[in-house]
């Protein structure tokens, strides 16, 4: 099986498996467009870096361009399918009736491939998916030049199956199947492919008529009689007092998940990596075997050093794909459409450059359904659009461990779009080794819809830790409506022994409105090496709603919670690099409403400086500098 995929994996380019996308690019000569290399720093405007925002807005606005000619899936042999109601999962503890195409549907998997390749390879155009219900049983791969348009009242239907997702890629790893060259939570392996699926193309787009044309992954869909599901595979859940997302659908201890000891993974790292240190190698496996969970092997083996071709998961483990996901392209459209029920993150886009996702409508309350996860991106804009996610509606994202090679996420715009659940509506992390900077939101509505059963976790939010480090600056918001406010009580994670942080005393996993968490999950990671930097970040014009919880009018528990870097979790060689304090936070002209915890509103550590201008928690003035 080993041979295999690294016979399949000599013959891609270098760039696929170690090499820098952006440095492969600029090697070949190519450019924006806007008279700079994709390498070139981007400075903030020195005066106003709203400036620097509409800039980026305008650059993003220019329209991509088609050939005029249309491919019709049905004329390469696509046919409708039937449907039939079936229970199914919708969220982490709800079931309900609903629709999946029947047993013996019509698969216009191979149609909508001919399709695009023969668009594709005669100069591009618009493949059409019509009106009606279509069923897929494998994934849909964009290529450059292709925009691929779903007709108003086109609903294609995803297979649940996971094996259909390792028939198809283009790495033959014998047992583990046909894998794709993927990313999981920011590091590389080979994988079940996406649903849909792109890398290295370019001028691409995904659009729909409106939100009758839907995407849907069928993530809380049995595949099997014991009544698993893509979203069986969370497995055990780590967050503390959690509201509305206590349980995973049919997970019961003992049943294989990503956080379970898999026997498939190596029993030591000198297995696979004979060259690594003894001392290195118990750092990276800590005691006990956890680290033999899919969930933890995959990010060991990026520590380890051990090169793509040897990441091998597909069959036999437990990574659910994320829906849509996007690596190393170019001028990326997605718009119009509703994606729906994903396995996992419903939008990653990886190593991307100029990609805009507008007026899409973000629907999935499974477990890690994040609605759009920009990694390593440069230039983007999130407009118009509706996140209503069982996860963070926006995270962005930047490489974990030392699979950093794309570098930072920059340049990204988020304006006029509507958050109606999730964990964090606008988050930054957890995995950013490679750093984020220059990310501008504003024009916000965290609307928090379901704010009695399933509350909004946070709005702001920042997760990172010793073991993700990277940087976070030049962050700016402004004009952000919260009326329903977020979650009143307190969540929280277990830290580590001998932290001065206790477990179950902060509340950074919800509770709060702006929560920078540099202490995310710690015990999770035994790695703990690389302090985060966090500096230069303004909020402004936050505006938060009161509820009646029933034990009285509330918008929080919290108003803000900032845990900077814990020193202590630091578990590599002496000496102990620095570990700066949080800072450079100015956050103004807001009104946090009324919290819970109205005798302790906020709580900082290793925060410096935090400079609060016309703050209002529970009708009461904030002015001045705190810290922590």
């Amino acid at each position: 099986m080993k041979h295999e995929c690294d016979s399949a994996l000599s013959q891609f380019p270098p760039n696929l498996t170690r090499r820098r996308l952006l440095q492969g690019l600029s090697a070949a000569g190519l450019s924006t467009g806007l008279g700079g290399s994709l390498l070139q720093p981007v400075q903030a405007a020195q005066t106003d870096p709203w400036q620097q925002a509409d800039a980026i807005v305008r650059r993003l606005r220019q329209p991509l361009q088609f050939r005029r000619a249309d491919y019709l899936i049905t004329a390469y042999g696509a046919r409708p399918c039937q449907l039939k109601k079936i229970t199914a999962w919708i969220s982490f503890e709800e079931q309900a009736l609903t629709e999946t195409p029947v047993d013996d549907a019509a698969d216009c998997y191979a149609a909508i491939r001919q399709a695009i390749e023969t668009c594709h390879r005669e100069g591009g155009g618009r493949v059409l998916i019509p009106a009606g219900n279509w069923f897929c049983a494998g994934p849909v791969v964009l290529l450059s030049n292709v925009h691929l348009h779903l007709q108003a009242g086109a609903h294609l239907y995803f297979s649940h199956q996971p094996e259909d997702y390792a028939r198809h890629g283009e790495v033959d790893c014998g047992g583990n199947g046909k894998l794709t060259v993927s990313r999981w939570q920011s590091n590389d392996c080979l994988n079940y492919s996406p649903m849909i699926y792109a890398r290295n193309q370019e001028n691409i787009a995904l659009t729909g008529e409106d939100w009758t044309a839907v995407l849907h992954g069928q993530g809380g869909v049995a595949f099997n009689e014991a009544g698993d599901c893509w979203w069986t595979w969370k497995g055990k859940l780590k967050t503390i007092n959690a509201v509305g997302q206590s349980s995973v659908p049919n997970y019961k201890a003992g049943k294989p998940s990503e956080n379970a000891v898999n026997p498939l993974n190596a029993e030591s790292l000198r297995q696979i990596a004979p060259a690594l240190g003894e001392e290195m190698q118990m750092l990276i496996q800590g005691q006990g075997d956890k680290w033999r969970a899919d969930a933890n092997y995959l990010p060991a083996l990026s520590e380890a050093g051990v090169p793509l071709e040897k990441r091998i998961f597909g069959k036999g483990h437990f990574l659910r794909p994320p829906m849509i996901q996007l690596i190393g392209c170019r001028k990326v459209l997605l718009e119009g459409y509703e994606v729906r029920d994903t396995p996992f993150w419903q939008h990653h886009p990886v190593a991307c450059t100029d990609i805009v996702i507008r007026k899409v409508h973000a629907k999935s309350h499974g477990p890690n359904s994040d609605g759009f996860d920009p990694e390593a991106c440069n230039y983007v804009l999130v407009e118009d659009c509706t996140f209503d996610s069982g996860d963070d509606c926006i995270a962005i994202k930047a490489g974990k461990n030392r699979d950093t090679q794309y570098g930072p996420s920059q340049n990204i715009v988020i304006q006029h779009c509507t958050m109606q659940s999730g964990h964090g509506a606008v988050t930054l992390g957890s995995e950013m080794a490679g750093g984020i900077q220059h990310v501008y939101a504003r024009h916000l509505l965290f609307e928090n819809i379901h704010w009695k059963t399933n509350p909004l976790n946070t709005a702001i939010r920042l997760k990172t830790n010793l073991n993700r480090g990277g940087y976070l600056r030049h962050f700016y918001v402004k004009d952000v409506r919260i009326p329903n406010g977020v979650q009143t009580s307190p969540s929280f994670y277990t830290s580590l022994p001998g932290s001065p942080i206790q477990s179950k005393t902060v509340a950074t996993a919800a509770g709060a409105v702006v929560t920078f968490d540099c202490d995310y999950t710690p015990v999770s990671d035994n790695v703990r090496i690389r302090p985060p930097v966090v500096e230069d970040i303004h909020i402004s014009g936050i505006r938060v709603g009161n509820v009646d919880t029933g034990k009285g009018s509330y918008s929080c528990y919290q108003a803000i919670v900032i845990l900077g870097p814990v020193a202590s979790d630091y578990n590599g060689p002496a000496p102990v690099p620095p570990v700066p304090a949080v800072q450079g936070v100015t956050i103004q002209d807001c009104d946090f409403g009324t919290p819970v915890a109205t005798a302790s509103p906020l709580y900082l550590y290793n925060v410096k400086d935090l400079q609060l201008k016309g703050v209002a928690i529970g009708g009461k003035a904030f002015n001045g500098r705190f810290s922590g």
